[in-house]
């Protein structure tokens, strides 16, 4: 099932929320994201900054303490909470009454496979669910999910955005069929197959062709994007989602046929992908993640602000 392209690309730019002066702070969107460790504090700046710069008003980061700093000096823009420990009890407790602030939550960017630590992510993404907001589960966050898949199995509000690798380690943990698996079976079957084993969970398949289904429909990027795989894109792919997870949710009146998370992810691809283009444009062999930032701007307003007279 694929939406008339027209009725597809009206309804993305019905997603964004008009700028008004009559909005105040956090009306078009409180993100939050969960990850950082000391050894990666890029990710999760990249993920909330992105988060930011497509529109949401406010970005919130929860992480261990030893990586709070480093990330608080990238930016004076995020707001960083050096809450997340191994100490499971204390930190879902002080992380959980912000929670029900925030609209949308980024899980994974840098976040690093220390036990304790995705112990208390799981903790979280059980009272996330039970607030039922969206969640956006990126890099290590994956891990987790590909450990033990009922962690998210049928929330319907949960997005995953695996890549090659990581979508082929969670149907491996799902004991998806080799037959739906072999080669000669389309990639969007696969995707669909995935969602479908995951009880509806939405998944982004990244590759050359982002690939996004929630079991019933299928989405395809098909945007050009960079040959450039500098690492941090995928964090800026999982912040911008944040956002138009946000968006897609509190205006669905408005939009088509297509599902506001499968819609808000599909947006998403599209936005960051013809970023990564337009930074490769300019920058070629040194694009980096940082570039990808800079063309947020000019390609967002061409590509999903209203036009109006």
């Amino acid at each position: 099932k694929l939406s008339p392209m027209m009725s597809l690309q009206k309804a993305l730019r019905n997603i964004v929320p008009p700028l008004t002066f009559c909005s105040h702070k956090g009306t078009t969107g409180r993100v939050g994201v969960i990850g950082g460790s000391l050894e990666y504090t890029g990710a999760p700046y990249f993920a909330a900054i992105s988060a930011m710069k497509t529109g949401a008003d406010l970005s919130h980061v929860f992480c261990p303490e030893s990586a709070s700093s480093v990330i608080k000096s990238y930016s004076p823009d995020l707001i960083v909470h050096p809450l997340l420990s191994a100490d499971t009890q204390e930190s879902v407790q002080a992380i959980t009454p912000w929670l029900s602030r925030l609209h949308t939550l980024v899980i994974g960017p840098g976040l690093g496979r220390d036990q304790g630590i995705l112990r208390t992510v799981r903790e979280l993404i059980a009272v996330i669910k039970g607030m039922d907001k969206p969640i956006v589960i990126d890099a290590d966050g994956l891990h987790l999910v590909t450990v033990d898949p009922s962690i998210v199995v049928g929330y319907h509000k949960a997005i995953l955005t695996p890549n090659e690798i990581e979508f082929q380690r969670l149907c491996k943990s799902l004991d998806i069929s080799e037959k739906l698996m072999d080669n000669s079976t389309a990639a969007a079957e696969q995707t669909r197959g995935l969602s479908s084993e995951l009880g509806g969970v939405v998944v982004v398949r990244k590759g050359k062709e982002d690939i996004v289904s929630d079991g019933e429909i299928v989405l395809q990027c098909s945007e050009a994007g960079s040959p450039r795989r500098c690492g941090g894109q995928g964090d800026v792919l999982s912040g911008v989602m944040g956002t138009f997870a946000h968006w897609a949710q509190e205006n669905q009146k408005n939009l088509c046929e297509v599902p506001p998370l499968p819609l808000a992810a599909y947006a998403s691809c599209v936005l960051v992908k013809k970023c990564a283009e337009a930074a490769f444009d300019k920058c070629k062999r040194s694009m980096l993640a940082s570039d990808l930032l800079h063309q947020l701007p000019q390609v967002f307003d061409k590509e999903f602000e209203q036009t109006t007279k």
